[in-house]
């Protein structure tokens, strides 16, 4: 499957986002992470140069969790240590967050590089070869003491030049390391988000033989300043998409997809409209619904029977949309969607232009229910969350169904006898199993 999940690594972002929290910093806790055999090495070797009045930092999301990284950084075939530490008692003009390059001689470590970093955090780290030039870099994404202001540089380590180099650095919101072109060779993608005067836009880099790089931008469809989730998923024609769901207007998200192909980066949606279309509340992100590895897009609309009534009163039916060849959405499947419960309910086909949901507040359920002639009809199914045991057992005592469990949380659903009436609207057992989803 040609899907990898992200769920922001590196974005500008509030903590209120979902998927999208960076967490409190480890340095920070009360009882920092016991360290190897190897790592207490390493720091030994790294409190020889720089003396105790340190303090380790620790990368915030990513592969490298560990302020101690050990890698091969310059192509020997013998790994050096990357270690990130905070120095104390330094001016105030000084930068306190410090990257040390260690190497081992006869066995032991010795730093051997010793260099200022940008900001104050290490968001991220990502080490990997660009593009057709065999240099490792080191990608370092760092923040300011706030975290509102991102920074990436990219580093060389080369002993034969006697220094570890910076060799790009920008601002931005989001990074990574990827394929995006299907070339089998890794490009570096960089979103950065809406400032005063400039828009929001996606960039991919690409590094040559000669240690050049070649840019490719794309401008994104809205002023976005945050992005809630981003995802990678198929196109139509083998392309490789990158789904971006952004925050638009007063916390609700749309997404922008990008791809490269021959003639550089590209966007699906040619137009602000084209991607507005997609507008929705926070929390529906873009899904692989079905797992075919093509991304669907929720886009959210008033349920059969709600048009006349007010909008905090309004339920509301969740569209899944697909791109075709032609860059254009189409309708895949309908859903009821529940964010706060953490599932989703694909309608039966049978289903489609004929249902509407409402909810059961006395039992805190979700029930769908026939819909013809802009009339809500009889009972077709219920679906709740049971949050403990004695809850779930009750349900099924009473005829419900387990569809699934979430830690503590269990998931019922209640088909009705139809008692003779039409019933070609009516779920069975099958339908209610393969159309629901926990998220």
């Amino acid at each position: 499957m040609d899907i990898r999940k992200i769920i922001i690594p590196f974005c500008f972002t509030s903590a209120a986002l979902s998927g999208c929290t960076f967490g409190s910093s480890i340095d920070n806790l009360m009882s920092p992470p016991k360290l190897s055999v190897e790592q207490e090495q390493i720091y030994r070797a790294l409190t020889d140069v720089t003396g105790t009045s340190i303090s380790l930092k620790y990368p915030k999301s990513g592969k490298y969790l560990s302020a101690f990284i050990v890698e091969d950084l310059d192509g020997d075939n013998v790994n050096e240590a990357v270690v990130f530490y905070e120095r104390h008692g330094l001016g105030v003009e000084e930068n306190t967050l410090r990257i040390n390059i260690l190497d081992q001689f006869d066995g032991k470590w010795q730093s051997v590089r010793d260099t200022a970093a940008e900001g104050a955090e290490i968001e991220k780290v990502i080490i990997s070869k660009l593009g057709s030039n065999n240099r490792v870099n080191l990608i370092i994404g760092s923040s300011l003491i706030n975290r509102s202001e991102k920074n990436v540089t990219i580093y060389n380590y080369d002993p034969a030049v006697d220094g570890i180099a910076a060799t790009f650095s920008r601002s931005c919101s989001f990074i990574d390391v990827t394929d995006l072109d299907n070339d089998s060779e890794n490009e570096f993608l960089v979103l950065a988000g809406s400032a005063t005067g400039t828009p929001a836009v996606a960039e991919v880099y690409k590094l040559d033989k000669d240690g050049m790089y070649h840019q490719y931008n794309t401008e994104l469809s809205g002023s976005f300043t945050e992005f809630d989730s981003i995802n990678y998923g198929k196109l139509d024609g083998g392309r490789r998409g990158l789904y971006i769901d952004a925050v638009s207007g007063s916390g609700s998200i749309q997404t922008d997809i990008i791809y490269m192909d021959p003639k550089g980066l590209c966007k699906v949606f040619s137009t602000p409209e084209e991607s507005s279309a997609t507008v929705r509340a926070a929390g529906c992100s873009s899904y692989d619904i079905d797992d075919d590895g093509i991304l669907e897009i929720p886009v959210q609309v008033i349920a059969p029977g709600y048009d006349d009534v007010s909008e905090s009163e309004q339920m509301k039916i969740t569209n899944w949309k697909s791109v075709n060849k032609e860059n254009k959405l189409i309708h895949k499947y309908s859903s009821y969607y529940s964010v706060g419960d953490g599932y989703i309910f694909l309608f039966p086909e049978k289903w489609r232009d004929k249902v509407t949901v409402r909810r059961d507040a006395l039992n805190d359920e979700i029930v769908f229910c026939a819909f013809s002639n802009g009339k809500t009809g009889r009972e077709l199914m219920r679906i709740c969350r049971a949050d403990d045991a004695p809850a779930r057992e009750d349900r099924l005592l009473n005829s419900y169904m387990l569809m699934g469990t979430k830690g503590e949380y269990s998931y019922l659903a209640y088909i009705p006898k139809h008692n003779g009436e039409d019933d070609s609207l009516t779920p069975t057992a099958g339908d209610a199993a393969v159309g629901f989803r926990m998220i």
